[in-house]
């Protein structure tokens, strides 16, 4: 019997969405140390660059919540964030950002977000609906407190979605040292995010 999720994740079968990193979402994240959340998205989207990962954007309510901030647009000067015409939580009901995810033609979305129970949550869940794999990137997400956090957690988990952290995604996308931009890897995420995997 085939089981998609026991197949590792690469650049040709999975994608990164990223949702709703703005200014003022970060300010009202309460669960964790917000510099090492961000820096956790920063890693996971330096490597999708480095490896050619297809990416997502998304934001909601620029004018208030303030832009994707620039630590990870910066890292891809060409996106375009998509600002949810939709002002709702689940960032795959808006249908740029849908036909966005879907015109990768990748099946395993690995997601995460501001917050962890609402906008990451819904649209971690949407994906499932989706008959995607989707993998939840747990330490680069964010709540206002810490049980907001914890139990979003757990309802995405239950609906089906695979926790997973910026070391064990970046891995598996690298898959082995013997790869070309294994290099690059090293100096730019895993050293400068990881002190051990950097030595």
């Amino acid at each position: 019997m085939n089981n998609s999720k026991l197949e590792l994740l690469t650049p040709k079968n999975s994608l990164l969405l990223l949702v709703d990193y703005q200014s003022a979402m970060f300010n009202g994240v309460g669960s964790g140390d917000r510099t090492n959340i961000k820096n956790n998205a920063v890693a996971t989207a330096k490597a999708a660059s480095i490896l050619s990962v297809p990416t997502v954007f998304t934001s909601i309510y620029p004018k208030g919540n303030g832009e994707f901030i620039k630590e990870l647009t910066d890292i891809f000067p060409k996106l375009k964030v998509i600002a949810r015409k939709l002002p709702g939580f689940d960032a795959l009901e808006d249908k740029a950002v849908l036909s966005a995810v879907k015109a990768t033609g990748h099946k395993k979305l690995v997601i995460s977000g501001l917050w962890t129970s609402m906008c990451f949550a819904f649209t971690a869940l949407h994906g499932l609906s989706e008959g995607m794999d989707v993998y939840g990137l747990m330490d680069a997400a964010g709540d206002a407190t810490r049980d907001a956090h914890k139990y979003g957690i757990k309802r995405m988990m239950q609906a089906g979605v695979i926790p997973i952290t910026w070391e064990t995604v970046t891995s598996e996308w690298m898959h082995d040292w013997n790869n070309p931009k294994a290099s690059r890897l090293k100096k730019e995420v895993y050293g400068k995010y990881d002190v051990m995997l950097g030595i």
